[in-house]
Order: C-alpha cells, then structure tokens, then sequence
C-alpha cells in the first residue's frame, strides 16, 4: 500500500492536549522536518524549514480555499474573507488591504495608537492595579478606529475591544472561548454592517480616502460590490488584528520583566534595536501554532506523502524554535536581527513569502510598527510588577501570561 494511503489515526485530540508542542513533539520523533499525519478527518503532512515556506505558499500545490475549518472562519476569520481566497479573486481583494502598506499610513496608524496609550497612561496612575493584556487591546481598538474613520459615536470602543479580542481568543479551542468568539463575531459583523450600509446610502459620511470608505466601496470586480456582510467581514479584518497586538504588548512587558537589560536600550530610543526587539517578541514568544493549507495535487517532501485534498501544515512554532535555523532559540536575544534583517521564509509568525502578491499578512509591517512604538513607552513606564502567576501555558493557544501581566503603581513618564 502506498505511505500516503496507509490509515492514520486522527490527531486532533493530540493537538486540543498539547497545543503549540503538538507539532514540534512529532518532529523530534521523526528522523527529519516532515511529518506525516491525520487531523479534523484529513490525511496531513507537516512540514518545516525555509524550504517548506515556499512550498507552503507555492499556489501550483496549496491552496487556502477549503483549508480553513469552518470554526476559525466563524471566529477568527469570518466567511468570505480574503484568506479563504485564491488565485485573482484573492490578489483583488489584497489590492484593498494593501495600501496600508504605505508607510505614511502605517505610521498614521503607529500615532493614532501612541496617543491613545498615552491618554490611558494618565488614568492608570489612579488605579490600584492594571491589566496589561486587557488595556493594550482597548488602547489599540480606540486607535484603530480612530485612523480607519470609524465615527466615535458609531461605536463602544471597550466593547468592540472586548470582542476582537474574543475573536482571537477563542478561534483554537472547543469550550466557553470559542462560543464567547462566536457570539463577538456574530455581534460586531452586525454592528459593522450597520455602519457600512449606513456608509453606502449616504447616512453616514466615511471620511475621505479611510479605510472605512475604501472597505464600503471596495468591488471585486466592476460589477459586483462586495456585500455588505463580505464588507463588514473585511474591515473587521483590520480592526482585529491591530486588537491582537495585545497578545504581543502583553510578551514584550514579559520579556521586560525576565531580561531587563533590554529597558534602558529602549528607552534611548535606538530605533533599529526596537525594530529588533519587536522580531525577536514575535519570534520567541507564541502565538499561530502552525498554517494549514489544502492540496491541490499530491505533494512529496522528503521523502513523505499526503494527497491531493489532504492538509499540508506548516509547523511556525517549530520553525521559530529551531536549532538549524535560529543557533539558540530558546535564548531571547534581539541582537540576532540586528546585524541583517530577517529573510522572508525566516521569521514567519504572520506568514511566508511577499504580502503583495501571497498570503503573508498585508498587515505584518503595522503590526511591528505598533510592537516598536509600544515597547519603547512600555520601556519608559515606571510601575511595579506584583506577585503574580506569569507561566505561559503551551496548551493554551493563543497563550499569554495567564495573569495577563498585571502592574501597579504605575508612574507616567
């Protein structure tokens, strides 16, 4: 019988038990970085390396539509969205994400969210105590909104900010987080279409050349605008992302907290150390277990099979904390991304490849705009970090610190 079509049992129990160490266990048990397995029903091969990123986003062989499970669409994604896209369909919808792309628009956005953070930092004085994780996703949501162009009356931003980080907290897992995701994402596409609808008769006005307008106008093609449902789906698709920097904001004030030579370097303001902090938080630190994908025709890597039709999952957390490729990965270090730049296929915790033309996330250089502006205030913050259970549980995905980094007596700069 050929290896491809020898029976499997399904690891997807495996994977809800272990979680990020699923896929790095199966490759320590096998004689190189492939493994071939079963998960949700379908013949699987796992894969690792630089190599193994451009064959994961090699479209002749991978292709995202039918790859994502219908509960991460209904949390993480939403339906119809342009990562379930493929081929032209998924290039023309990219061309409305990719002008954020612009660095005047990237650092628009970097000022909005400092702003806010420097507002919030003004209130946190006067309180006993502070969650860091639940504050920077209010902070980045009332910044986000603000630069998207979304009216401050035409949103709760605390309850928005609740919700995108529901969104994301509970796209992996079955129990009371997926449903509190569900519920968020089946609340705010509502108020979002709402508005966008409100947008497109001329309710409400959308300010010039913002995302909200560019999102409530956008066409796939001359003839067909998007729905206004797809339409909300999309622009949640910016103002969730930009909310799960939280996850990051929450690791870089962990990070401070165990190695804190790395606070004064921040503090004086070296741009291109807080450029490589911001790589080795997103490195180091947790947060997409692995990248999945449908094949298109049957796919051999070294030596091992998987269908077309089946999964090819590319192993990110694995990759991050590999030995051949990182020298030291369980050692947090900025200074390795201070003498080059990280390659395409290296550093991939938002995706392989070219954003302009692949699925690598469009909104990757906002996200370590965000992560630099924010280490360097977090650096600059006088505050005390109390008793508290900072463990971050590699069963948990996405995981964080599980007190979500508390401080107190928290002293502006």
């Amino acid at each position: 019988m050929d290896a491809h079509r020898r029976p499997l049992t399904d690891r997807t129990p495996a994977l809800l038990a272990e979680g990020y160490a699923w896929l790095p266990n199966r490759m320590r048990d096998s004689t190189g970085s492939v493994v071939r397995t079963r998960l949700l029903g379908r013949p699987a091969l796992a894969v690792r390396g630089p190599q193994a990123v451009r064959l994961f986003y090699d479209e002749g062989h991978v292709q995202r539509h039918g790859a994502v499970p219908a509960p991460v669409l209904d949390t993480l994604f939403g339906q119809g969205a342009v990562h379930t896209l493929d081929g032209d369909a998924h290039r023309v919808r990219k061309e409305l994400f990719l002008p954020l792309l612009n660095p005047d628009r990237v650092a628009g956005l970097t000022e909005h969210v400092a702003a806010a953070w420097d507002e919030a930092v003004r209130t946190w004085s006067e309180r006993p105590r502070v969650v860091l994780f639940d504050e920077a996703g209010l902070v980045l949501t009332r910044g986000v909104c603000a630069w998207a162009g979304i009216p401050p009356d035409a949103v709760d931003a605390r309850s928005l900010a609740r919700d995108l980080v529901a969104m994301v907290d509970g796209f992996a897992t079955p129990g009371p987080r997926h449903l509190r995701a569900r519920r968020a994402r089946t609340r705010q596409e509502t108020r979002t279409a709402r508005l966008i609808e409100e947008v497109r008769t001329g309710a409400r006005t959308a300010p010039a050349d913002s995302v909200l307008e560019a999102v409530a106008r956008h066409r796939d093609t001359p003839e067909h605008p998007l729905d206004t449902r797809t339409a909300a789906v999309e622009l949640l698709n910016v103002l969730r992302p930009t909310a799960a920097v939280s996850w990051f904001v929450a690791f870089a004030a962990h990070a401070l907290h165990r190695w804190p030579a790395h606070r004064e370097r921040l503090r004086a303001d070296d741009g291109a150390f807080a450029t490589a902090f911001a790589h080795e938080v997103r490195r180091f630190y947790p947060f997409a277990p692995f990248l999945g994908g449908r094949t298109v025709t049957e796919v051999t890597w070294h030596g091992e099979s998987v269908p077309a039709r089946g999964l090819l999952l590319l192993d990110v957390y694995g990759h991050h904390h590999d030995e051949e490729l990182w020298g030291d990965p369980y050692t947090f270090r900025p200074e390795r991304f201070l003498d080059r730049s990280p390659g395409a296929d290296e550093l991939i915790p938002q995706g392989g490849g070219d954003p302009a033309h692949g699925h690598r996330c469009p909104g990757e250089r906002i996200t370590v705009g965000l992560l630099e502006t924010l280490a360097v205030r977090l650096a600059r913050l006088e505050y005390t970090v109390p008793e508290q259970d900072l463990r971050i549980p590699l069963r948990r995905v996405p995981t964080r610190p599980r007190s979500g980094f508390v401080v107190t007596g928290v002293r502006a700069p």
